[in-house]
């Protein structure tokens, strides 16, 4: 075996093994529900707004203390069972509020579009999850599909090449990885749907997976793009051979937050879970 193909070896095996651990701690947590669900949501917000900031530092001190202090805001709010509609109010006025002082200090927008991207993937995840049997299914159902697509991508990819997917933006993706994940996405999806007592049939359930496996990876070339843009190769590198919390979430924070918008249109913003997983 040559050095190359052992340095492979080593880092897939890094990478299967972090995924592992986290993906069990995702499990316990989800499964247990209630405060430590939702703290699970709001450290990973935490983690991610630390990355987003760290990849452009704001123009001033006070500018990032400011953005922190916004964010925080809404997240301890999460974190004590606020109703979603205060919680997303809190996260909104964070965003114009960061918007406002970094037009009267000379700063950029970077701070609220991170206080976006932090806060309402953790909102969605959290009253996704809520307290009862739909929303355990409909996050094992979101885990299930972003997963199968971040794995099915991987292996399609590498095993049939071809085409680049956004050869400007990642190198590495192509056209048969997107397909390999979208239809893991869609057999991961319905088998959660076939295997649990949900009220989402597998047909319709593999539909809406191959929709948030889309999103999921629209979500990991944005990712990708604003780490290109910067100049950076990874958001961080807090998880062996994945980088930062970023590189790990980037397509979870997008699938979260459209499957949360699409129930919340369907049973409302507390019970999100209801529309697509409640008998």
């Amino acid at each position: 075996m040559s050095g190359r193909d052992a340095a492979g070896r080593s880092e897939l095996t890094r990478r299967l093994a972090s995924a592992l651990v986290l993906g069990v701690a995702a499990l316990v947590l989800t499964v247990l529900g209630g405060v430590a669900f939702r703290f699970f949501a709001v450290l990973a917000a935490v983690l991610v707004f630390h990355e987003w900031m760290a990849m452009r530092a704001p123009e001033g001190r006070a500018q990032a203390l400011v953005a922190w202090g916004l964010l925080g805001a809404g997240l301890l709010a999460l974190l004590a069972g606020s109703p979603a509609a205060a919680v997303f109010a809190l996260l909104a006025a964070g965003c114009l509020l960061a918007l406002l002082h970094a037009a009267l200090a000379g700063g950029s927008a970077w701070p609220a579009a991170g206080i976006a991207y932090a806060g309402l993937p953790a909102l969605a995840l959290a009253f996704l999850r809520g307290a009862d049997m739909a929303g355990l299914i409909a996050i094992l159902y979101l885990f299930a599909v972003v997963w199968a697509t971040d794995i099915g991508a991987y292996f399609a990819g590498r095993a049939l090449g071809g085409p680049k997917l956004a050869p400007s933006i990642s190198p590495g993706k192509t056209w048969s990885g997107a397909a390999g994940g979208a239809l893991s996405a869609v057999a991961a999806g319905a088998a959660v749907a076939w295997f649990s007592p949900a009220g989402l049939a597998p047909g319709p359930a593999g539909l809406l997976a191959l929709l948030l496996s889309a999103v999921s990876q629209a979500g990991d070339l944005f990712e990708s793009a604003l780490k290109r843009r910067h100049g950076v190769k990874d958001s961080g590198s807090l998880i062996p051979g994945h980088g930062g919390v970023m590189d790990r979430v980037d397509g979870l924070v997008a699938a979260a937050v459209l499957l949360y918008a699409l129930g919340a249109l369907s049973s409302g913003l507390e019970t999100p879970a209801a529309g697509f997983f409640s008998r």
